[in-house]
């Protein structure tokens, strides 16, 4: 079935990389970066089924076709920043569901670029990918670069709102920039199904977390391009290691945390059942005292407080194991929020955590 998967990357120079090698390597074409004379040329790169650039609507109304050249916009992208730590591109990584067609899949990713072209004024380009002739063959997937700053006819201008600080949008009466990927992240689940319900497609996807959906699975952890690579040609990496002992781990905790429910539901059954046999002696006596000679006062009160003092004790008993049950339940939980955490410090892999084996980053 389709899985939802969108990540956000940065093209920054601060991580030692450019626009012109990333277009490159995801266009699979050559590309002459002017502003240190390298050449990229990845042109006999299998996979690349599709390769576009998508302009907002404003600048194609108004005949701007410089930027559909995929060298020149990408020499602009990285000649108008100064800054050796600038960002000079924003990737959108997305998974794309299988069960459309080619050229649907185009479609959809078409849409989705036109709608981040128009929301902030920039050119975007994108390549859609095949899977990889190795791994898992549903991995359609699909890099959808954008410009950091707004398409003008004499190059490019302005920086586009995402890539305004927090302070500046703030000030302009803006939420944080996050909440822009969040509603990115929101859109690309809700175009994605409207474009496989007009194709009568009944799977969907979904941007929500595991946890918020309501679905009582482990997320799903991924290699990452480089390390998947590696494993195909058999070498065992301390990633690849971790990564397994981390699914044993889960397993294990599952395991553990369903014989301790267990036990806990079986000293329930118990409880109850004590309690049915109580409730048959009490009667019992009762009989027998009805059909027993009369005794006197004290004898009375000293079988009354005989049956008490034994309900007390079974009534005590059932409250103990109860609050013991809600403390290992609530140790359950915490330890659960703990691993997560520690899941998501340590694996690295990236802001996807259901997302396909992507290529490996430029």
């Amino acid at each position: 079935m389709a899985i939802y998967h969108l990540s956000v990357k940065p093209v920054s120079r601060g991580g030692g990389r450019s626009a012109t090698a990333a277009i490159a390597y995801r266009s699979a074409e050559k590309v002459h970066d002017l502003t240190t004379d390298e050449v990229f040329d990845y042109t006999r790169k299998r996979g690349v089924e599709h390769s576009e650039i998508v302009l907002p609507t404003e600048a194609a109304k108004q005949d701007i076709n410089w930027a559909r050249d995929r060298q020149a916009l990408w020499n602009a992208a990285e000649i108008a920043e100064k800054r050796k730590d600038a960002r000079v591109a924003r990737e959108y990584e997305v998974a794309l569901p299988h069960e459309l067609k080619p050229g649907q899949r185009v479609d959809l990713v078409r849409a989705f670029a036109g709608e981040i072209a128009n929301r902030y004024g920039v050119a975007v380009d994108f390549s859609i990918h095949a899977p990889h002739r190795s791994g898992d063959e549903r991995n359609h997937h699909a890099h959808i670069m954008a410009t950091t700053r707004e398409v003008t006819a004499t190059g490019l201008g302005a920086k586009a709102s995402i890539e305004w600080s927090d302070t500046d949008r703030r000030k302009r009466g803006l939420e944080p920039a996050k909440s822009e990927v969040k509603a990115i992240r929101e859109r690309w689940a809700t175009l994605t199904n409207e474009h496989l319900q007009e194709r009568g497609i009944e799977v969907r996807i979904d941007h929500r977390s595991l946890e918020t959906q309501g679905i009582d699975r482990e997320p799903q952890s991924h290699l990452g391009p480089a390390v998947s690579g590696m494993e195909r040609r058999g070498i065992e990496t301390e990633v690849g290691k971790r990564i397994e002992w981390q699914m044993q781990e889960a397993a294990q905790q599952r395991l553990e945390r369903a014989a301790e429910l267990g036990r806990l539901e079986r000293e329930t059954r118990d409880i109850a059942k004590q309690q049915l046999v109580l409730d048959g002696d009490i009667e019992a006596a009762q009989r027998e005292r009805r059909s027993a000679p009369a005794l006197d006062l004290e004898q009375i009160k000293s079988q009354g407080r005989g049956v008490i003092q034994g309900w007390g004790r079974e009534l005590a008993r059932e409250k103990d194991i109860e609050q013991a049950r809600e403390r290992e339940l609530e140790r359950q939980r915490e330890a659960e929020r703990s691993h997560r955490r520690g899941r998501g410090r340590g694996r690295g892999l990236g802001p996807g955590r259901d997302g396909p084996d992507y290529d490996h980053e430029m």
